[in-house]
């Protein structure tokens, strides 16, 4: 069961930085982005109060307490439904409501915790925002540009897909120098269940996987007490 927690083609180390410190990094850079986009803006301000807050003794030192936090904040700002179906693809469609309901709240409890860890652990982080992708013929769909930046490294390509759901954005994919997020976990979703045969031993793997999770965050730091 390892396999699913890693997206395909990339080192786990360099995803989980790129990918969770994307969304939750250092405040946009002052220069040149004061214009920003509503989508844009929903970027910049989950980024800040993930910031502003998850730095604190408090959330450092209590994993249950951090994940919480990011879970409430993420809520708002991810459509969850939206990447549940396009992770699972055509087994979306043959899952029973039950399963729906399950898969998302394991698969989102997965996301959660893979964001508290790295962001407790990594913060010296800065998003440069590039000029809003316009989604031709469909205004309700953009992509955020974004790169990562960190002093002498190269920058992080990082862009959201995102949907307008009534004058609310929400994010439903994340590509890192192109890679998808979505498109990695539905192949290695896709494999498992080949595996297996089962969609409901994928998700109950999954929920055993979360579940023991809450004693070892990823990264296999455990949580301060």
């Amino acid at each position: 069961m390892k396999a699913i927690y890693k997206p395909l083609g990339l080192a786990s180390l360099a995803w989980l930085l790129t990918f969770t410190l994307g969304l939750v990094s250092l405040q946009a850079m002052a220069d040149g982005q004061e214009d920003l986009q509503p989508p844009q803006r929903v970027i910049q301000h989950t980024s800040d109060e993930l910031q502003k807050n998850l730095q604190k003794p408090e959330y450092k030192n209590d994993f249950s307490k951090a994940t919480r936090f990011v879970d409430k904040i993420l809520e708002t700002h991810v459509d969850f439904d939206r990447v549940s179906m396009l992770i699972l693809g055509k087994f979306w469609k043959t899952a029973t409501p039950e399963q729906q309901v399950r898969f998302k709240h394991e698969f989102r409890t997965l996301l959660v915790r893979t964001y508290t860890t790295a962001f407790t652990e990594y913060a010296n982080w800065n998003i440069r925002y590039l000029p809003l992708a316009v989604n031709d013929g469909d205004s309700n769909k953009v992509v955020v540009r974004t790169e990562i930046l960190q002093s002498g490294a190269k920058p992080v390509s990082v862009n959201y897909r995102m949907v307008n759901l009534n004058d609310d954005w929400k994010v439903y994919d994340v590509l890192i120098e192109g890679i998808s997020l979505v498109q990695n976990y539905r192949t290695s979703f896709t494999n498992e269940v080949s595996r297996t045969g089962s969609l409901e031993q994928l998700i109950s793997e999954l929920s055993q996987r979360n579940s023991s999770a809450l004693k070892e965050p990823v990264g296999g730091n455990p949580p301060k007490s």
